[in-house]
């Protein structure tokens, strides 16, 4: 009878066990996909891969990254089709993020970095030379956006000898048209042309090339990316903090969610209200993406099995020790 007891005690805890295991399966497997924006640029997808990777192990929902433009994915935010942002710059996006932000559209979490700077920026060598290089400073005494039509013949077009060129920002992103009007507004216009590469990597491309040969460049840019972890580079700023190129200066980069989330995610919600990292970061992982020819996926493992210091604070200890099992 004690043995006949004992089995029974061992086939309800088996199938006691089984049921627990059963529904907690079924419960992961109803949670619904979580959406991440993709604007195309490299540190949003590694903050992308990092949230999702923790979201997906430590939180038990699938994820996808949409891509699209910035109105694209903004739309697609406040219509519900996409659930967070990683990186929002707010000061691009003036009036637009703001008013959805007051109408509940878009929910703030946190503010993910705010170490950063956009702009145009010039190789250093050009303002100040490098000796070690052979390099003879082309343009001394440029600092200004104002000194620009001084230096066009520097920065020579090559498809028009008449005039300077620019390398802008992508079509599409908000910073472009604030740039574009800007430098008209400046009247540079008339010296140089506006240049727009189809895609990032063109603009670092561009760049890069430009630098390892030690020739003049003029171009957009931005913190964190990982041509200004690598390369020694110089802003050209506005003599005047209220010029009209202003908007597109160093900024809350924040992260967002759309207003179903809290209520649907609270977990996720609460996880991201904690996430919070720095331009040195992204740095890292995009020069790491760039040399070791690495995917944003590989950056993300690399920095959550290297910077526990970091993102352990972000989540319970439950959670935590999920996503280092999975890791």
């Amino acid at each position: 009878m004690k043995s006949f007891n004992k089995l029974l005690f061992m086939v309800l805890s088996i199938s006691l066990t089984i049921f627990i295991g059963a529904c907690s399966s079924e419960s992961e497997q109803n949670k619904e996909m979580i959406v991440f924006a993709d604007n195309g640029w490299d540190s949003l997808k590694f903050h992308n891969e990092v949230a999702g990777f923790i979201i997906e192990h430590g939180y038990g929902y699938p994820t996808e990254n949409r891509t699209g433009s910035t109105a694209a994915v903004l739309t697609g935010i406040e219509k519900e089709e996409i659930d967070v942002h990683m990186e929002i710059w707010t000061t691009n996006l003036g009036d637009m993020y703001d008013d959805r932000i007051e109408s509940g559209d878009f929910i703030k979490l946190s503010v993910n970095f705010d170490d950063n700077f956009q702009g145009l920026y010039v190789p250093t060598y050009v303002i100040e030379g490098d000796a070690e290089r052979g390099i003879e400073p082309m343009a001394p005494d440029l600092k200004y956006i104002t000194d620009l039509p001084d230096y066009w013949g520097i920065f020579q077009d090559p498809e028009d000898k008449g005039k300077g060129r620019i390398i802008g920002s992508i079509s599409g992103w908000t910073v472009d048209e604030i740039l574009y009007d800007g430098l008209k507004e400046y009247g540079v216009d008339e010296t140089y042309n506006y240049f727009r590469p189809g895609s990032e990597s063109g603009i670092n491309i561009s760049l890069a090339d430009a630098y390892e040969n030690g020739e003049p460049w003029i171009g957009y840019n931005y913190e964190p990316n990982w041509v200004m972890g690598k390369y020694d580079m110089t802003p050209i700023i506005e003599k005047d903090d209220n010029g009209p190129l202003a908007s597109i200066g160093p900024q809350d980069i924040d992260i967002i969610s759309n207003k179903s989330l809290p209520e649907r995610a609270p977990e996720v919600v609460e996880f991201l209200k904690n996430y919070q990292t720095s331009s040195e970061i992204a740095n890292d992982a995009l020069r790491y993406i760039q040399d070791e020819k690495a995917s944003a996926e590989e950056a993300a493992i690399k920095f959550l099995e290297e910077r526990e210091d970091v993102w352990l604070d972000w989540v319970p200890k439950d959670i935590a020790e999920k996503v280092i099992e999975a890791l």
